[in-house]
């Protein structure tokens, strides 16, 4: 009998695909065309000997039983894999790395993210804050942090490389949540947010009257205003969760800028949170 041996790079697509739910965006993330990873599924499967995902032309794929038991085998060889690989070729990444990241970014782009580098490199304690950007630059200022992500405005001149870029939109439950009269209400985190900002400053130059409805410092807090209709919110694009409606033209609403992000590296930062920056820089432009 041949000796059946599990590919680290097919067992890497596995995950991918078990984590977005998606051949499409499992491609996205290991670089991959969609009938590439058609192919790798089906080469696992014939080393595995058994489906391993059950998929349709309409369905998202989802994890069979020997599914569900290899993933969690898959994750822990490639955490080895990847642990061993970190330790050979990049010996020194160790130590402490203090991230400051806005709340709503941490939560939609940044687990992958972190997850990744952890597993890459073992040695390193990552210590991750969230908070409003205005607090970021502040506690960066005072030697908080090693590197921050914070929002700016694309024509504010923050120091740092910009690492995303996403569209704005107003976002409601539906349209009765626009009174035809009487100020917008705006459901909104607290000053000195840049999406706030973004909001009534675009009010303000289409002439629209507005007030804050419902103030809220979490992602979560203000998706959840927004469901139960309670206003509307300026989130980006990405943020917007399947059953709440982007607004369009037809709403009257003023168009938004699209949103930017950026890393800012201390100067003291030591040579591992030169490398987790690197990381993060790499990532969110494959993303």
């Amino acid at each position: 009998m041949p000796v059946r041996t599990l590919d680290f790079d097919l067992l890497r697509t596995f995950v991918a695909i078990a984590d977005t739910g998606s051949f499409t965006r499992a491609g996205e993330r290991v670089g991959r065309t969609q009938s590439a990873i058609s192919l790798q599924v089906r080469r696992l499967e014939e080393a595995v000997g058994t489906p391993i995902l059950t998929r349709g032309p309409r369905l998202a794929p989802t994890l069979t039983s020997t599914g569900e038991t290899l993933l969690g085998h898959a994750r822990q060889m490639l955490r080895m894999h990847d642990a061993a690989l970190g330790d050979l070729r990049e010996p020194e990444v160790a130590g402490l790395v203090r991230l400051g990241v806005p709340e709503d970014f941490a939560t939609a782009h940044l687990p992958a993210v972190l997850a990744s580098f952890t597993e890459a490199h073992p040695r390193v304690d990552l210590e991750v804050t969230c908070d409003l950007t205005l607090n970021l630059q502040l506690g960066f200022r005072d030697g908080g942090f090693d590197l921050v992500l914070v929002k700016r405005e694309p024509d504010v001149t923050i120091h740092g490389q910009r690492v995303w870029r996403e569209p704005l939109v107003w976002v409601a439950r539906d349209a009765s949540c626009l009174p035809r009269e009487g100020p917008l209400p705006l459901i909104a985190s607290p000053l000195p947010c840049v999406y706030r900002r973004r909001a009534t400053a675009a009010l303000e130059a289409a002439g629209r009257s507005w007030r804050v409805a419902y103030t809220s410092t979490s992602l979560a807090g203000t998706q959840a205003a927004v469901r139960a209709g309670l206003g509307v919110a300026v989130l980006p694009q990405e943020m917007c969760p399947t059953m709440l409606r982007p607004l369009g033209a037809d709403s009257g609403l003023p168009l938004l800028r699209d949103t930017e992000i950026a890393l800012i590296v201390s100067a003291s930062a030591s040579p591992t949170a030169h490398r987790f920056a690197q990381h993060i820089t790499a990532a969110l432009e494959r993303g």
